[in-house]
This record gives structure tokens, sequence and C-alpha cells, in this order.
């Protein structure tokens, strides 16, 4: 379990906690090199998780997959080895931080598939206040294709429909309410976001809405997301997961445990 490292600080805890979203400049740098060739080996042998997005324009795919963590050696080593659980757990105000999952995203040059705005919470098989993503880029962002946060979103107590990326209920006859037209409205929201350096995060919670361009630029965007829970973390039924996790065995309400989502970091 890794040790605590001052790595954060008690006003970027505060920042998280107000804004629900904050940018890290540099602190995975020396993961960058580890994890692209991971990923390289992740995308030549996708799991059965794989979700990747082809536009129908025939422009460059995006590549998504999940849960390879215990496979992959270079993603086994950052999960256990590098700060990011300690991160996770500073600025969930926890006293542990757990694995949930991690996400791999890659855009390659002129993809012209676009995020929709969303926020994970509604997506994922738990529930808990103390949550937090880490996205971390491995390719240079420019300010024009980076991904977008609404700051404060987090406290909206609003929960929207998850969608497929065609905008389809990801749950059938889910009748939650969806998202509102950000796009269309941008002078509305505070939408942050930042050009950013390999080994740059951004920390988000699971409830701060969020969405990225096309990939316009000449570069790949490929994204490490790792994602945590801390110690309120419970197990909730919510019809069908992103990712899903079949094989669980776990109670409605039970705490989030197992070999599945391991103790990381603590106090």
């Amino acid at each position: 379990m890794a040790a605590d490292r001052p790595i954060v600080t008690d006003r970027q805890v505060d920042e998280f906690e107000r804004d629900g979203v904050l940018l890290l400049r540099g602190v995975f740098a020396d993961w960058v090199d580890d994890l692209r060739h991971g990923m390289e080996t992740n995308i030549a042998a996708p799991s059965w998780r794989e979700r990747s997005v082809q536009p129908a324009d025939g422009s460059a795919a995006f590549f998504q997959d999940f849960c390879n963590w215990d496979k992959i050696p270079e993603y086994n080593c950052f999960v256990t080895e590098s700060p990011a659980a300690a991160v996770a757990g500073r600025l969930m105000r926890s006293k542990t931080a757990r694995l949930f999952h991690e996400h791999i995203l890659v855009k390659e040059p002129g993809s012209s598939v676009v995020t929709p705005w969303h926020h994970d919470m509604p997506y994922y098989c738990v529930e808990g206040r103390m949550n937090c993503s880490l996205w971390i880029t491995l390719d240079p962002v420019t300010r024009g294709c980076a991904i977008e946060y609404v700051a404060g979103s987090h406290r909206w107590g609003r929960e929207f429909r998850p969608e497929r990326f065609n905008g389809a209920a990801l749950t059938p006859g889910d009748t939650r309410e969806r998202i509102p037209d950000i796009a269309a409205n941008r002078a509305d929201y505070d939408i942050r976001g930042w050009a950013m350096e390999p080994g740059d995060a951004v920390a988000f919670t699971y409830w701060t809405v969020h969405g990225a361009p096309a990939n316009t630029s000449a570069n790949r965007r490929r994204a490490f997301s790792i994602r945590f829970v801390g110690e309120d973390a419970v197990y909730a039924d919510k019809g069908v997961h992103s990712p899903p996790f079949p094989d669980l065995g776990l109670e409605i309400g039970e705490p989030l445990a197992g070999d599945d989502f391991p103790l990381l970091w603590s106090a």
C-alpha cells in the first residue's frame, strides 16, 4: 500500500470539494512512458469490456476499454505503486482509497467523435459521497481538444439519465431527466478546461458534468483514467452498468470490497 505523500495541498483539497474539478500539473510525468506501453498492449488485445466508437463518417475511431489493471503489467504497477491512490484519498477526505476501475480512452487524430456531456455516477454500480477520478493525459492536449468540466455541477443535486454515445438510454425505459443542452448554452455555465502536457491530470468527482470535443489535432489523445472510492462506498444496482461487473456477488448496500476493488491507500 502506497505511503502517504504531500502531493496535494489543503488548498487544493478545498478547491476540489468546492468545484468538483482540479487540475494537477506533472504529478504523473514519471509514469507516462510505461502507461503508453501498456496501452499499446491493451489496444492490440482488448478485453470483453471494450467499448470503442466508430464514427459513421469514416474518421478515426475512439477506443475505450476498462478493468485491465490486473492483466497488463504496466497498469498494475501504476495502480499499486504510483501516488494516484494517495492523491485521491486526500482529495476525497477519506481514511481509505479503494480502486473502482481504470478506463482507457484513445481519440486518434482526426476522430470526429464528440464525448457527450454527462456525469459518471449514474453509470456506476456504486453509491457514496467520497469518490474521485483522475484523468491522466499521455499526449499533449490543446485547449481546443481538451476534456471540459462544469465546475460546481457536482452540487446540483440532480441525476441525469446515463446514455450511450448515440443518445439512447443505457438502461432501456429509463425515464430520468436528460442532461441540459450545455453545448448550446455555454455562457450559462462555469466551464473549465486546460491545455495539458503528458503526466498532467484532472481530478473530478463522479457527479461532475463533463464532455469532450472531437480530436481535430494532429496528435493522438491518449488518456489513462483511474477511479477511486472512499470509505463510504457501497454497491448499488442501477440497471445496466458501465463498466459491467457481472459476477460480484454483492448485496445492495454492502461495502464495495473484494479482489475487484483492492484497498490501495489508508491515512
